[in-house]
């Protein structure tokens, strides 16, 4: 399924354009009120995009790690966007996220909230808004296996329990003691237009709200009875033990009641004040199997008409009834009264004060069409209930907004350009529709700030279609990206490789992709250069322009040793029968190894970041891995583990490795004041969530070696001593702690390139040689021995312990955890498997099952 879009005058087949250029997924588009939402899956996972008023399409933004799997769009009322999501780790339940007026940018508004599917398979969300007043939602949401109702007054910002009546319908007290006891809700509206649903409000009763639900201290679906709330939900009155429909009558005056039941019923319930009392009336001499009401059309009706059968057998019989004779005359000023909207007595909701013109409850009379429902309001003075979070920060406990472990404030900046003016978030934002003036207005709202200077940096390229070969004569479209630096005076050089450049002056004529075509096949080394008064970068990639394997991880050990091999090898999946090339580039090297073999050994010459890039061609198919390794003199490491409660958010994509990686570098700096250039920290794939911490010696030591070594020594027991009293610990999210601690019982030895370590070594060989020799001898001759028993037990099923990643000397190195996972498991995994502090981690691959047409190779 394709998006296009054509001016209605001319819209012809060459007259269509897209934003997309590849399809979107199908039954994914939504148009609603000024919104249009698409959903487009690369790679499996969903990306989902919004326009506003017909603008251009914007990618949504959910909190990075929401990773969604589906998405509903719940509200769109008063220029915002009400969406439940339902998150990597959710089964039954849905997070509700709101957005600002655009749709773009959503914050979290409440957690599992309970959803189901309706007779058509259709999902339903347990959520519920209030007619009439806007910002009152209520939701049911699943906490510890059960479900509880919420309520909220300011569109999610805060939510809380209902409160339980005071009193039965005998008058007796109710003993509910809130949070272990509250009152709960169906929010199921009818799926059968001839019903009234489980809870019914109407716009022109504001405040009356008519809902199946129970006292305790979960939601049942046995133990039912009716309820009615007369002040938009702060208090609540039981009407009825069973279970009722319940309808509205001359716009919300009069309440019309039918017992819901299979059995044949002839009476109904008329209520004037409030359901406070009722009146009994018979609408029928027989009994009726009551398949359903209908209120006739317009709000301000008197008339009801009632189907069903007085037999399994019989023919369908309609009862109308008509009200007019239970309202004596017309109502005047004497029979109306005011009505205060509040939050538990706060007369603040919404950022103002309203107040309603209703009927006196037992006032019989009817309002008729004239009835002006007259509404007073005024704006408050803003307080911080009027604000919520703003993108990418979280409500602490303190009630305070703070940056998401992912977010990095700085990030608001990126595209702005010297001499220009950017919104530079609080970390908080006025709740949309919200109406409050002044008081905290102007110290909570994005401060207009100039555009600071920066340098280029973060520069990437990317090819249009997101594939590292093309077809030599086609165009290959090339995509220039920079994370941060003055776009608008950013000089832009685009070298293909092949003897062409191109040269802008700023990122504007690039935003649509750079294209190019290659008339020669080979492999090209793509070349980026950014370049401003305060810096620049450089990107490279490497293109194969050619006449399928899915994956490639390349498994490199997270530290090596200067000046010693290193064995790097390149895990395909799935394995093919072919014969596969592979390309290596080492460093800033423009020209690769190129092997039939899926390892290569090398030898780093010079300490710091080493970067080593694979590329494996099979066929058609060219996919790449991308490391870097952290070259040293010497270093010591230590397996690391953490509370289980982080296993519960762990979606295990390298995205998130790497951010915890940097979040336990961060913790373990802040506890022991060790430098962070002295620290590593590499997150595992899987569960339970493990890491290895390497500790380095600090730069500039080299030359000093033996006092060097004494320094590493005592980095290496402050830290020890930190992990051991469970002083290094982060807060994931608000209310989750997480501690962290040390897997072995002692460190690792120190691993460096002497040769000091020979002779030990020699004396740990022979002891393991005249071990093995006495254990042949004692096997050899145990029948002669009688009083030795020899047993072997093979376990075959066994998985090979993992142990760290570091050697104790030449001879006898010890193995990293990455080499001791299965290729085929590893590759089931993500690609990327490791997070190294400073140390970034770039993943590439593609496929193709295309076979293009090649004229010449």
């Amino acid at each position: 399924t394709h998006y296009l879009t054509c001016r209605i005058q001319e819209c012809s087949e060459t007259k269509r354009s897209g934003p997309f250029s590849r399809s979107i997924d199908i039954s994914s588009l939504v148009v609603q009120d000024e919104y249009i939402f698409i959903q487009v899956t690369t790679s499996g996972r969903a990306n989902y995009y919004v326009s506003y008023r017909r603008e251009p399409f914007a990618q949504i933004k959910l909190p990075k790690y929401s990773l969604p799997k589906d998405m509903h769009i719940i509200s769109t009322d008063e220029k915002q966007v009400f969406a439940a999501v339902q998150e990597w780790n959710q089964n039954d339940t849905y997070n509700l996220y709101i957005s600002d007026t655009q749709g773009v940018y959503f914050t979290l508004a409440l957690e599992n909230v309970k959803s189901s599917r309706g007779l058509e398979g259709n999902i339903i969300i347990d959520l519920y808004e209030v007619a009439g007043i806007k910002g009152i939602f209520l939701a049911n949401r699943k906490i510890d296996d059960q479900i509880k109702t919420f309520i909220t007054y300011n569109k999610g910002r805060d939510w809380r329990l209902l409160q339980a009546p005071d009193t039965d319908l005998r008058g007796d007290p109710v003993v509910c003691q809130m949070p272990f006891c509250s009152l709960h809700l169906h929010l199921q509206l009818s799926e059968n237009p001839y019903t009234s649903g489980s809870i019914s409000s109407k716009e022109t009763a504001p405040g009356l709200l008519v809902a199946t639900g129970n006292i305790g201290s979960e939601l049942s679906y046995t133990d039912v009875g009716v309820f009615i709330s007369s002040d938009g939900g702060n208090s609540w009155r039981q009407i009825f033990e069973e279970e009722y429909n319940v309808w509205f009558l001359d716009w919300g005056g009069a309440l019309v009641a039918m017992k819901h039941t299979s059995v044949p019923i002839r009476h109904m319930w008329v209520s004037f004040d409030e359901g406070r009392s009722w009146s009994k009336y018979s609408f029928t001499s027989t009994p009726l199997f009551v398949d359903g009401s209908l209120v006739d059309p317009g709000i301000e009706t008197q008339i009801m008409t009632v189907f069903g059968h007085f037999s399994l057998r019989s023919e369908w019989q309609l009862v109308k009834v008509d009200y007019k004779s239970l309202f004596s005359r017309r109502c005047n000023k004497d029979d109306y009264q005011t009505w205060h909207l509040h939050n538990q007595g706060e007369p603040c909701v919404m950022g103002e004060r309203k107040i309603y013109k209703k009927r006196k409850p037992g006032a019989q009379c009817s309002l008729g069409r004239d009835y002006s429902q007259t509404v007073v309001s005024e704006p408050c003075v803003c307080s911080q209930g009027d604000f919520e979070c703003d993108y990418g920060y979280e409500r602490h406990r303190n009630n305070q907004c703070v940056p998401a472990f992912w977010f990095s404030p700085s990030s608001l900046s990126r595209d702005c350009s010297i001499g220009q003016s950017y919104l530079n978030s609080t970390g908080y934002r006025r709740i949309v529709s919200n109406n409050c003036t002044d008081g905290l207005r102007e110290k909570y709202m994005a401060k207009m700030e100039k555009c600071p200077g920066k340098a280029p940096r973060g520069l990437h390229i990317l090819t249009a279609d997101g594939k590292l070969v093309t077809e030599q004569g086609r165009n290959a479209t090339f995509i220039i990206l920079m994370e941060e630096g003055d776009l608008q005076r950013t000089n832009i050089q685009l070298d293909f490789g092949d003897g062409i450049a191109v040269s802008y002056a700023n990122f504007s004529p690039v935003e649509d992709g750079i294209r190019h075509v290659y008339k020669s096949a080979g492999i090209f080394q793509v070349t980026a250069y950014a370049e401003n008064s305060l810096g620049s970068d450089t990107a490279v990639l490497f293109l194969h322009v050619v006449c399928p394997v899915e994956h490639v991880h390349l498994s490199v050990p997270f530290v090596a040793i200067r000046n010693k091999d290193v064995n790097i090898t390149a895990v395909v999946w799935p394995s093919q029968a072919g014969t596969l090339t592979y390309f290596w580039w080492f460093g800033n090297s423009t020209k690769p190894l190129i092997t039939l073999e899926s390892s290569i050994s090398y030898i780093f010459a010079m300490e710091g970041m080493n970067t080593v890039t694979v590329q494996v061609s099979a066929g058609n198919t060219l996919i790449q891995d991308t490391k870097e390794i952290a070259v040293h003199e010497y270093f010591q490491s230590q397996l690391l583990s953490f509370s289980p409660n982080l296993d519960y958010h762990n979606p295990d994509i390298p995205e998130w490795r790497q951010d915890i990686g940097k979040v336990i570098k961060r913790a373990l700096t802040q506890v022991t004041g060790i430098p962070e250039e002295q620290i590593l920290v590499a997150v595992f794939p899987g569960l339970p969530t493990s890491a290895e911490l390497f500790i380095l010696p600090h730069k500039n030591t080299t030359e000093r070696r033996k006092s060097s070594d004494a320094d590493l020594e005592q980095v290496v027991e402050i830290l020890f001593n930190a992990l051991n009293q469970n002083l290094v610990q982060f807060e994931l999210k608000p209310g989750v702690e997480v501690i962290v601690y040390v897997t072995q019982l002692t460190l690792a030895p120190l691993v460096d390139s002497s040769t000091g370590h020979s002779s030990s070594a020699m004396l740990m060989l022979l002891s393991v040689v005249f071990v093995g020799l006495a254990v042949f001898l004692i096997y050899k001759f145990k029948r002669k021995i009688p009083w030795i028993n020899i047993y072997a037990q093979v376990q075959h099923d066994k998985e090979q312990e993992m142990i760290g990643s570091v050697s104790q000397s030449e001879n006898a190195p010890k193995i990293t955890l990455s080499e001791f996972t299965d290729p085929e498991e590893l590759m089931d995994k993500e690609l990327d498997t490791r997070v190294m502090g400073s140390i970034s981690t770039i993943a590439n691959s593609e496929s193709t099952k295309e076979i293009p047409n090649c004229t010449s190779v």
